[in-house]
Protein backbone atom coordinates (compact mmCIF):
# COMPACT_ATOMS: atom_id res chain seq x y z
CA UNK A 1 0.00 0.00 0.00
CA UNK A 2 1.30 3.73 -0.96
CA UNK A 3 2.29 5.71 1.98
CA UNK A 4 0.04 8.81 2.83
CA UNK A 5 1.88 11.84 2.99
CA UNK A 6 0.56 14.14 6.05
CA UNK A 7 0.13 17.08 3.06
CA UNK A 8 -2.22 14.74 1.30
CA UNK A 9 -5.06 13.94 4.01
CA UNK A 10 -6.67 16.98 3.71
CA UNK A 11 -6.77 20.34 2.44
CA UNK A 12 -5.69 22.02 6.00
CA UNK A 13 -2.91 19.39 6.23
CA UNK A 14 -1.43 20.36 2.46
CA UNK A 15 -2.23 24.11 3.38
CA UNK A 16 0.43 23.67 6.96
CA UNK A 17 2.94 21.75 5.00
CA UNK A 18 3.03 24.31 2.31
CA UNK A 19 3.50 27.41 5.18
CA UNK A 20 6.51 24.83 6.69
CA UNK A 21 8.20 25.09 3.63
CA UNK A 22 7.66 29.22 3.39
CA UNK A 23 9.06 29.53 6.42
CA UNK A 24 11.98 27.50 5.78
CA UNK A 25 12.95 29.14 2.39
CA UNK A 26 12.41 32.41 4.85
CA UNK A 27 15.20 31.15 7.18
CA UNK A 28 17.82 29.30 4.71
CA UNK A 29 17.38 33.07 3.26
CA UNK A 30 18.22 34.83 6.52
CA UNK A 31 21.15 32.22 7.27
CA UNK A 32 22.61 32.69 4.32
CA UNK A 33 25.03 35.04 2.12
CA UNK A 34 23.47 35.97 -0.81
CA UNK A 35 23.19 39.18 -2.19
CA UNK A 36 19.58 39.39 -3.37
CA UNK A 37 19.04 41.92 -6.51
CA UNK A 38 16.61 44.72 -5.53
CA UNK A 39 17.61 48.17 -7.53
CA UNK A 40 15.57 49.30 -10.16
CA UNK A 41 15.87 52.05 -12.28
CA UNK A 42 13.33 52.94 -14.84
CA UNK A 43 16.16 54.22 -17.26
CA UNK A 44 17.33 51.17 -19.50
CA UNK A 45 20.70 49.90 -20.39
CA UNK A 46 22.73 50.45 -23.12
CA UNK A 47 22.59 46.99 -24.60
CA UNK A 48 19.95 44.97 -25.38
CA UNK A 49 20.69 41.09 -25.15
CA UNK A 50 17.62 39.45 -25.49
CA UNK A 51 13.92 40.43 -26.37
CA UNK A 52 10.98 38.21 -26.42
CA UNK A 53 7.08 38.65 -25.99
CA UNK A 54 4.43 36.06 -24.66
CA UNK A 55 1.08 35.97 -25.44
CA UNK A 56 -1.29 36.18 -22.26
CA UNK A 57 -4.67 34.64 -23.62
CA UNK A 58 -4.16 31.07 -24.73
CA UNK A 59 -6.55 28.58 -25.33
CA UNK A 60 -5.67 25.40 -23.27
CA UNK A 61 -7.82 22.74 -23.57
CA UNK A 62 -10.84 22.91 -21.27
CA UNK A 63 -9.28 25.82 -19.07
CA UNK A 64 -12.05 28.58 -18.57
CA UNK A 65 -10.84 31.68 -20.23
CA UNK A 66 -12.00 33.65 -17.61
CA UNK A 67 -8.36 32.13 -16.23
CA UNK A 68 -6.66 33.53 -18.67
CA UNK A 69 -7.72 37.41 -18.05
CA UNK A 70 -7.14 36.87 -14.67
CA UNK A 71 -3.87 35.81 -15.37
CA UNK A 72 -3.87 39.54 -17.62
CA UNK A 73 -4.00 41.04 -14.54
CA UNK A 74 -1.96 39.06 -12.28
CA UNK A 75 1.06 39.62 -14.56
CA UNK A 76 0.44 42.92 -14.86
CA UNK A 77 0.58 43.41 -11.03
CA UNK A 78 3.59 41.10 -10.42
CA UNK A 79 5.73 43.03 -13.63
CA UNK A 80 5.92 46.11 -11.38
CA UNK A 81 8.45 44.52 -8.85
CA UNK A 82 10.56 43.80 -11.57
CA UNK A 83 10.78 45.99 -14.12
CA UNK A 84 14.17 47.79 -14.10
CA UNK A 85 15.75 45.74 -12.15
CA UNK A 86 19.41 45.67 -12.56
CA UNK A 87 21.24 42.24 -11.43
CA UNK A 88 24.76 43.86 -10.58
CA UNK A 89 27.89 41.43 -10.34
CA UNK A 90 27.87 38.45 -7.67
CA UNK A 91 23.99 39.69 -7.40
CA UNK A 92 21.01 37.26 -7.73
CA UNK A 93 17.99 37.19 -9.12
CA UNK A 94 14.68 35.92 -7.18
CA UNK A 95 11.12 35.87 -8.62
CA UNK A 96 9.46 35.65 -4.96
CA UNK A 97 11.88 38.13 -3.32
CA UNK A 98 10.61 41.05 -5.36
CA UNK A 99 7.09 39.80 -6.19
CA UNK A 100 6.21 38.71 -2.68
CA UNK A 101 3.38 36.43 -1.88
CA UNK A 102 0.29 36.71 -4.53
CA UNK A 103 -2.70 37.34 -2.47
CA UNK A 104 -6.44 38.66 -2.81
CA UNK A 105 -5.96 41.59 -0.68
CA UNK A 106 -3.12 43.23 -3.39
CA UNK A 107 -5.65 42.84 -6.08
CA UNK A 108 -4.25 39.29 -7.36
CA UNK A 109 -7.46 37.34 -8.80
CA UNK A 110 -7.88 33.78 -9.32
CA UNK A 111 -6.00 32.31 -11.90
CA UNK A 112 -4.52 28.85 -13.69
CA UNK A 113 -2.16 26.97 -11.54
CA UNK A 114 -1.16 23.30 -11.56
CA UNK A 115 -1.83 21.21 -8.40
CA UNK A 116 -0.89 17.55 -8.28
CA UNK A 117 -0.17 17.29 -11.98
CA UNK A 118 -3.66 18.68 -13.28
CA UNK A 119 -5.18 22.09 -13.73
CA UNK A 120 -6.52 23.81 -10.99
CA UNK A 121 -6.73 27.38 -10.12
CA UNK A 122 -5.98 29.71 -7.08
CA UNK A 123 -5.18 33.34 -5.98
CA UNK A 124 -2.50 34.84 -8.33
CA UNK A 125 -2.59 32.09 -10.89
CA UNK A 126 0.16 32.46 -13.67
CA UNK A 127 2.64 33.73 -12.80
CA UNK A 128 4.95 30.42 -14.25
CA UNK A 129 4.06 32.50 -17.54
CA UNK A 130 6.49 35.22 -15.95
CA UNK A 131 8.91 32.94 -14.72
CA UNK A 132 9.01 31.28 -18.08
CA UNK A 133 9.34 34.56 -19.81
CA UNK A 134 12.29 35.53 -17.86
CA UNK A 135 13.88 31.88 -17.88
CA UNK A 136 13.56 31.90 -21.90
CA UNK A 137 15.88 35.56 -21.94
CA UNK A 138 18.57 34.21 -19.70
CA UNK A 139 18.80 31.39 -21.65
CA UNK A 140 20.26 33.64 -24.72
CA UNK A 141 22.69 35.14 -21.78
CA UNK A 142 25.91 34.27 -19.84
CA UNK A 143 23.82 34.57 -16.41
CA UNK A 144 23.94 31.29 -14.05
CA UNK A 145 20.68 29.95 -13.30
CA UNK A 146 20.90 28.62 -9.82
CA UNK A 147 17.32 27.26 -8.94
CA UNK A 148 14.60 26.38 -12.03
CA UNK A 149 12.03 23.64 -11.79
CA UNK A 150 10.45 21.59 -14.32
CA UNK A 151 6.42 20.54 -14.23
CA UNK A 152 7.15 17.25 -13.08
CA UNK A 153 7.47 15.34 -16.87
CA UNK A 154 3.99 16.59 -17.75
CA UNK A 155 2.74 17.66 -21.24
CA UNK A 156 -0.44 19.52 -19.89
CA UNK A 157 -1.73 21.33 -23.02
CA UNK A 158 -1.53 21.02 -26.51
CA UNK A 159 0.66 23.42 -28.65
CA UNK A 160 -0.85 26.70 -29.04
CA UNK A 161 1.24 29.11 -31.15
CA UNK A 162 4.39 27.63 -29.78
CA UNK A 163 7.44 29.55 -30.49
CA UNK A 164 9.87 28.04 -27.97
CA UNK A 165 11.03 24.62 -27.45
CA UNK A 166 8.40 22.44 -25.18
CA UNK A 167 10.77 21.88 -21.78
CA UNK A 168 12.35 24.91 -21.71
CA UNK A 169 9.40 26.31 -19.11
CA UNK A 170 9.61 26.47 -15.37
CA UNK A 171 7.71 25.69 -12.22
CA UNK A 172 6.97 28.31 -9.45
CA UNK A 173 4.77 28.57 -6.04
CA UNK A 174 5.06 31.47 -3.55
CA UNK A 175 8.33 31.10 -2.09
CA UNK A 176 9.92 27.63 -1.68
CA UNK A 177 9.68 26.73 -5.74
CA UNK A 178 11.37 29.65 -6.61
CA UNK A 179 13.70 30.65 -9.89
CA UNK A 180 17.08 32.42 -9.05
CA UNK A 181 19.76 33.63 -11.21
CA UNK A 182 23.29 34.95 -9.68
CA UNK A 183 25.53 36.88 -11.72
CA UNK A 184 28.76 36.14 -11.98
CA UNK A 185 29.83 38.18 -14.82
CA UNK A 186 31.49 41.55 -14.53
CA UNK A 187 28.95 43.29 -15.89
CA UNK A 188 25.14 44.58 -14.98
CA UNK A 189 22.37 43.02 -16.06
CA UNK A 190 19.00 44.63 -16.13
CA UNK A 191 15.30 43.01 -16.89
CA UNK A 192 12.59 45.22 -18.32
CA UNK A 193 8.96 43.96 -18.42
CA UNK A 194 5.62 45.20 -19.18
CA UNK A 195 2.05 44.20 -20.13
CA UNK A 196 -0.03 45.17 -22.93
CA UNK A 197 -3.39 44.46 -24.74
CA UNK A 198 -2.13 40.94 -25.46
CA UNK A 199 1.52 39.92 -24.57
CA UNK A 200 3.87 39.83 -21.85
CA UNK A 201 6.46 41.54 -23.10
CA UNK A 202 10.47 41.43 -21.29
CA UNK A 203 13.54 42.24 -22.43
CA UNK A 204 17.08 41.73 -21.03
CA UNK A 205 19.60 44.22 -21.52
CA UNK A 206 23.34 44.84 -19.81
CA UNK A 207 26.18 47.45 -19.93
CA UNK A 208 28.29 45.95 -22.23
CA UNK A 209 27.98 43.29 -25.16
CA UNK A 210 27.94 39.64 -24.41
CA UNK A 211 31.14 37.86 -25.95
CA UNK A 212 28.91 35.02 -26.89
CA UNK A 213 25.53 34.73 -28.73
CA UNK A 214 23.36 31.32 -27.50
CA UNK A 215 20.68 29.75 -29.78
CA UNK A 216 17.89 26.86 -27.89
CA UNK A 217 16.37 24.09 -30.57
CA UNK A 218 14.78 20.67 -29.81
CA UNK A 219 16.05 17.72 -31.62
CA UNK A 220 14.35 14.16 -31.46
CA UNK A 221 10.95 15.25 -31.01
CA UNK A 222 8.42 12.62 -31.14
CA UNK A 223 5.32 10.65 -29.36
CA UNK A 224 5.37 7.40 -28.20
CA UNK A 225 3.31 4.66 -25.81
CA UNK A 226 4.42 1.32 -24.40
CA UNK A 227 1.35 -1.04 -25.88
CA UNK A 228 3.74 -4.17 -25.58
CA UNK A 229 3.91 -3.67 -21.85
CA UNK A 230 0.15 -3.19 -21.42
CA UNK A 231 0.76 0.82 -20.93
CA UNK A 232 -1.35 3.00 -23.57
CA UNK A 233 -0.03 6.06 -21.88
CA UNK A 234 1.33 8.32 -24.29
CA UNK A 235 5.17 10.40 -24.02
CA UNK A 236 6.15 13.86 -25.20
CA UNK A 237 10.05 12.94 -25.84
CA UNK A 238 12.84 14.82 -27.34
CA UNK A 239 15.83 17.05 -26.06
CA UNK A 240 16.52 20.69 -25.83
CA UNK A 241 20.03 21.98 -26.83
CA UNK A 242 21.81 25.10 -26.04
CA UNK A 243 24.24 26.08 -28.70
CA UNK A 244 26.93 28.22 -27.43
CA UNK A 245 28.32 30.71 -30.46
CA UNK A 246 31.42 33.23 -30.21
CA UNK A 247 29.48 36.88 -31.69
CA UNK A 248 33.44 37.30 -33.58
CA UNK A 249 33.66 33.91 -35.46
CA UNK A 250 29.99 33.04 -35.53
CA UNK A 251 31.19 29.23 -34.42
CA UNK A 252 29.72 27.06 -32.08
CA UNK A 253 31.85 26.60 -29.34
CA UNK A 254 29.63 23.96 -27.28
CA UNK A 255 26.57 22.47 -27.73
CA UNK A 256 24.97 21.86 -24.21
CA UNK A 257 21.96 19.66 -23.31
CA UNK A 258 20.05 21.10 -21.28
CA UNK A 259 17.04 19.57 -20.76
CA UNK A 260 15.26 15.73 -21.93
CA UNK A 261 12.18 15.25 -21.99
CA UNK A 262 9.78 11.89 -21.52
CA UNK A 263 6.58 13.99 -20.34
CA UNK A 264 3.05 12.29 -19.92
CA UNK A 265 0.55 13.50 -22.61
CA UNK A 266 -2.19 14.85 -20.14
CA UNK A 267 -4.94 15.95 -23.32
CA UNK A 268 -6.21 13.88 -26.25
CA UNK A 269 -3.85 14.32 -29.05
CA UNK A 270 -5.24 14.89 -32.72
CA UNK A 271 -6.46 11.76 -34.56
CA UNK A 272 -3.59 12.10 -37.18
CA UNK A 273 -0.84 12.47 -34.86
CA UNK A 274 1.87 9.92 -35.24
CA UNK A 275 2.79 7.75 -31.80
CA UNK A 276 5.65 5.57 -32.18
CA UNK A 277 4.96 1.99 -30.39
CA UNK A 278 8.02 0.89 -27.98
Amino acid sequence: MKRILFCELCPLAYRLSAEKEILKRHLRDLAGKTHFAKERTSNSLPVLIYRHNSLIRRRLGNVDMQLQENKATNLALAVTHIDGLLIRPGETFSVWKLVGRTTRRKGYREGLTIAKGQPSKGIGGGMCQLSNLIHWMVLHSELTITEHHHHDALDLFPDFGRQIPFGTGTSISYNYIDYRVTNTTPHTYQLRLSVDAEYLCGELRATEPQQHTFHIHAENEYFSRSSSRGDATIYRNGEVYRDIIDVATGRILQSQLIRTNHAKVMYQLPPDTSVLEE
